[in-house]
């Protein structure tokens, strides 16, 4: 990487779970909308919140801060679903806020800590500090194994 090259930032999603603030690549993103509830799917993993009709479309909803491990959300109309496109599924994310978008320098992303362990960083991609304290990078791929859920035949 080019410290003389401007092409190096990225623009991301920031949000809040369980009062710490995460983030995620806006190419990822679809759309943001308001809580709906969801139709829960009997034998779901405990993150999996159900799924909503999205403009005909069944949309799986993950509970991020559960995934996270911390703890399951009751959401309310404050909370927010990213609609995000992981691989080849498009799923909505339940999330307390959205916060922020930011523009960051690629070279400001910094690796997550060798003390964490191989959970952490299969979910989280990075950390950037800013003043007020740290955002984590999510890593969208690692939220869902194939197993957990299987696409419509």
């Amino acid at each position: 990487m080019s410290a003389t090259n401007t092409d190096q930032a990225r623009e991301l999603i920031a949000f809040r779970i369980g009062g710490q603030e995460f983030c995620v690549d806006i190419r990822y993103v679809r759309e943001i909308r308001g809580w709906a509830p969801a139709t829960p799917l009997p034998q779901s993993p405990a993150y999996v919140k159900g799924v909503i009709n999205l403009r005909g479309t069944v949309l799986p909803i993950v509970d991020l801060g559960a995934r996270l491990g911390f703890g399951p959300t009751s959401p309310s109309a404050r909370h927010v679903i990213i609609v995000a496109r992981i691989g080849s599924k498009t799923v909505g994310l339940l999330v307390e806020a959205v916060s922020d978008i930011l523009t960051v320098a690629e070279e400001s992303i910094q690796q997550t800590p060798d003390i964490a362990c191989d959970t952490v960083r299969a979910f989280v991609r990075g950390v950037i500090a800013q003043e007020d304290g740290m955002i984590s990078l999510v890593a969208l791929d690692g939220l869902l194994p194939d197993t957990a859920m299987p696409e419509a035949a």
